[in-house]
């Protein structure tokens, strides 16, 4: 078998070549565990414009909440002026629950 002057430089270089992967490897094995922490770490902690989002969401649930057991007090209140003596407990517990949760409604600046 005869040696060409290009198969020499294929063999020649192909341990160089070789050693750039590995090299590029041991760098890869080397980093992940600083980037799988880095991620768990961007995973676990919450932005300030998240902690917003987040509280913004919870305000407007409550918002909603507090507009239902409203409707529902008005309804149980008629319903006790007409002479339902069950629908004047139930205002009564709704009353109850509107006043539980009238302080974590913040109140809109005018």
């Amino acid at each position: 078998m005869r040696i060409t002057p290009l198969l020499a430089i294929a063999l020649a270089t192909f341990p160089l070549t070789l050693s750039g992967c590995l090299v590029k490897a041991a760098a890869d094995v080397v980093t992940a565990p600083v980037r799988m922490g880095s991620k768990a770490v961007d995973l676990a902690t919450t932005s300030q414009s998240e902690a917003d989002e987040n509280r913004g969401r919870e305000i407007r649930r409550r918002e909603a909440r507090l507009a239902r057991l409203e409707k529902q007090y008005r309804e149980e209140v008629e319903d006790c002026e007409d002479g339902d003596r069950g629908a004047c407990k139930d205002a009564e517990k709704t009353r109850e629950e509107i006043e539980e949760l009238v302080p974590q409604v913040p109140l809109e600046p005018r």
